[in-house]
């Protein structure tokens, strides 16, 4: 009977759930009758989905379990839960506590695993676990009994010397020190910066054993400290002498004989948008009146796969890589600065070779044709964002006529898209003006999206929503061709229920009824919230609430964007999925044959873990440079709004948008209990209650440039 209830009310609750959600719901169908088959309109009526688009998603969900070898495929369409024994599969989270949890898509809830129990596993390590029978209060516990692949093995710390050895002591929530006999330190010294890998760790000892393979440099140089956020993400620090080598040996001119094989566009006027300091230029826009009184408007991308083919060294490397990553002070391309700068880059006044989207539209922006392959283009000129914005301001300027008929056309097609359900979230970067020699931050200025940067935006999107749909609805298809696809899963109910309980302290509200409700209800929150004190706190936790978005040839849609089909296509010079895209595209183009799919989502998921750590390690390197920026104001006071809340400390953001923490053992005048549903802390005798957006004044008493962490003093008044 008990079982029952919850599944009924389980049901209730996910009537809009998104893949996640789906995912566990089915497996736990599977877990409660181990040797029962079902199809995936059993499972919709189990679950009670009763529209087209969740039930699309179950197919997706049913495909991924049997690649992830959860389920198996009895015949088709009928799926069973693939038979194991007492072991299960899963990743190591690690808690303050020091024991961990070990996440499982085989079983239903996480498995709490003891610190003794651990048997040298780290966190995100892959372990399998012996599963304990259940316990009275429902919680599964288990020892790992074997580490079946590593998250990391290399290490970025500060060295501690003693006579005869050292230690290693790595930066983050690592949990260890690693030993390092004196014959193994490689000339590092005490203080240093270093990188330390495990070569043995006995089951005995407290610690690993290790060696160090590179020294980065002295603590505190802003050189040591960058190359150690790279370092600590595992993201490269140089290219490798014959990746180099063999980016050298690629010709700028293009032969007269390539030319022949593309459409010509050089006559068409053409140009770029970018950054003031950019020097990769991957994507520039044509303009042209065509005689059936229709706008051609070409988007044009560098063809990085011309010159970067499979199978060579430059390929390797770049699909290592991945992604190139911005730190606050430098970029790390993914492509060698011959290719990314040079080669491939769409400078002014240059014949370059492209693959392009090319769309007839009308002056309302419906494309009533379309067009992909590969071109040759001649950039007319270079414009910054600055540059291009002024022209839309004044309508003034070289290429006045072709820039603000782009900026119509791109203003009609942002609205269409925001009335279909794209949500609408312009957050303001933060940036530093950084002394060149020292690295040192000299100020801290936002940098906020204007109409030439949504110009860009908008005509990006429509290449990259029109490729996906090119091939996601290609006509007459036995089945569908293997694909990658940007996919953006909707947000979490749970979080966004709590999320919507919060705004209402602040008199606002949105409709969770369906996932156009959401984005319509969200964009309208948007935009009341602008300029008020609450601002930053609502769109951040409104972000939280939101899935993230990944690579994968499993498509479920963009929810964010509102697009069925979405893909990357326009920054291969950045995004190696983008590369792929282009190959993908072009072997259909030439009526090739469906690509190996598995082979394709392996690349998918190493494409997405690359772009997560290149996007830690670039939070990571502002941190720094905020912490550095407000070391020399300890003892200052400023005020700020309570953006974070957890059960060790209030974290607030200052006007600068430099974050810091006040510990809650600074809070000493009642016992505080964290309210994680309401983002509170309360007091527990005299109710005084700290809560998320709420003004508070700080003095910075800490600054700790080795943990990237400020601590705060709350000014009571």
């Amino acid at each position: 009977m008990t079982k029952k209830k919850n599944k009924k009310n389980k049901t209730k609750k996910l009537s809009n759930f998104n893949k996640r959600q789906l995912k566990t719901s089915i497996l736990e169908i599977f877990y409660g009758d181990a040797q029962k088959t079902y199809n995936y309109k059993q499972l919709g009526s189990l679950l009670g989905v009763k529209d087209m688009e969740t039930r699309k998603l179950i197919n997706v969900v049913l495909d991924e379990l049997t690649g992830d070898e959860k389920l198996e495929q009895i015949q088709r369409g009928k799926f069973k839960l693939k038979s194991r024994g007492g072991y299960v599969l899963g990743r190591v989270e690690m808690q303050r506590q020091g024991f961990a949890y070990v996440v499982s898509e085989e079983v239903d809830q996480p498995i709490l695993v003891s610190q003794g129990n651990l048997n040298h596993a780290m966190g995100g390590d892959k372990v399998r676990v012996y599963l304990y029978a259940r316990r009275k209060k429902h919680q599964i516990e288990g020892e790992v009994s074997e580490i079946v692949e590593r998250a990391k093995t290399t290490f970025v710390g500060t060295v501690e010397r003693s006579r005869n050895f050292a230690f290693l002591v790595p930066v983050g929530k690592v949990g260890f020190d690693l030993f390092i006999p004196a014959e193994k330190l490689n000339g590092a010294k005490d203080g240093q910066k270093a990188v330390g890998k495990i070569t043995e760790w006995p089951q005995k000892a407290k610690n690993p054993f290790g060696e160090i393979i590179e020294v980065l440099g002295d603590s505190g140089a802003n050189e040591t400290e960058m190359h150690a956020i790279l370092a600590e993400y595992d993201l490269p620090l140089r290219f490798p002498e014959n990746v180099l080598g063999a980016a050298e040996k690629i010709p700028l001119e293009i032969p007269g004989e390539e030319i022949k094989n593309r459409r010509d566009m050089r006559e068409v006027t053409t140009f770029t948008i970018d950054p003031e300091d950019a020097k990769d230029f991957d994507d520039a826009l044509s303009i042209r009146k065509l005689d059936n009184g229709l706008w051609e408007v070409g988007i044009h991308i560098a063809d990085v796969s011309h010159y970067v083919r499979p199978n060579t060294i430059l390929d390797d490397e770049a699909f290592s890589r991945a992604t190139s990553v911005y730190l606050v002070d430098r970029v790390v391309p993914m492509l060698p600065e011959r290719l990314s700068n040079g080669v491939c880059s769409l400078r002014p006044n240059e014949d370059k070779l492209c693959y392009s989207a090319v769309f007839q539209m009308d002056d309302n922006a419906d494309v009533s044709n379309e067009w992909f392959g590969r071109t040759v283009i001649h950039s007319n000129r270079r414009f910054t964002y600055d540059e291009a914005q002024e022209i839309i301001e004044t309508g003034k300027g070289d290429l006045k006529s072709e820039v603000l008929t782009l900026q119509d056309l791109a203003v009609k097609l942002r609205n269409r898209r925001f009335k279909e359900g794209s949500l609408a979230f312009d957050r303001i970067e933060v940036k530093f003006k950084i002394e060149e020699e020292t690295g040192k931050p000299l100020s801290v200025f936002f940098k906020e999206s204007k109409e030439s940067n949504k110009l860009i935006e908008e005509f990006m999107l429509l290449a990259n929503k029109r490729v996906a749909e090119f091939i996601g609805r290609e006509k007459n298809k036995k089945q569908a061709k293997t694909f990658v696809y940007r996919i953006h899963d909707k947000p979490d109910p749970e979080k966004l229920e709590n999320f919507n309980h919060f705004i209402k302290k602040f008199g606002y509200g949105i409709q969770t009824t369906s996932s156009r409700a959401i984005s319509k209800s969200m964009n309208v929150l948007m935009e009341e919230v602008k300029g008020k004190n609450e601002q930053n706190v609502i769109e951040t936790l409104a972000i939280r609430s939101m899935a993230k978005a990944e690579y994968s040839t499993r498509n479920i849609g963009h929810y964010g964007l509102g697009f069925e089909y979405y893909s990357h296509f326009t920054s291969p010079i950045r995004r190696y999925p983008d590369i792929m895209v282009h190959r993908l595209l072009e072997r259909y183009l030439e009526g090739g044959r469906s690509a190996n799919a598995q082979k394709y989502e392996d690349m998918c998921q190493h494409s997405s873990e690359m772009e997560s750590r290149a996007s830690q390690a670039e939070r990571s390197s502002i941190k720094y440079k905020q912490v550095e920026f407000m070391k020399d104001k300890i003892g200052e006071v400023f005020p700020g709004v309570i953006s974070g809340i957890t059960d060790w400390g209030i974290y607030v953001e200052l006007e600068n948008k430099c974050e810091g923490m006040v510990p809650i053992r600074e809070l000493d005048d009642d016992f505080y209990i964290f309210d994680e549903k309401n983002y509170c802390l309360v007091g527990k005798h005299g109710n005084k209650k700290y809560q998320l957006g709420e003004n508070v004044k700080v003095e910075i008493s800490r600054a700790n440039l080795e943990r990237k962490q400020l601590d705060f003093k709350l000014i009571e008044g």
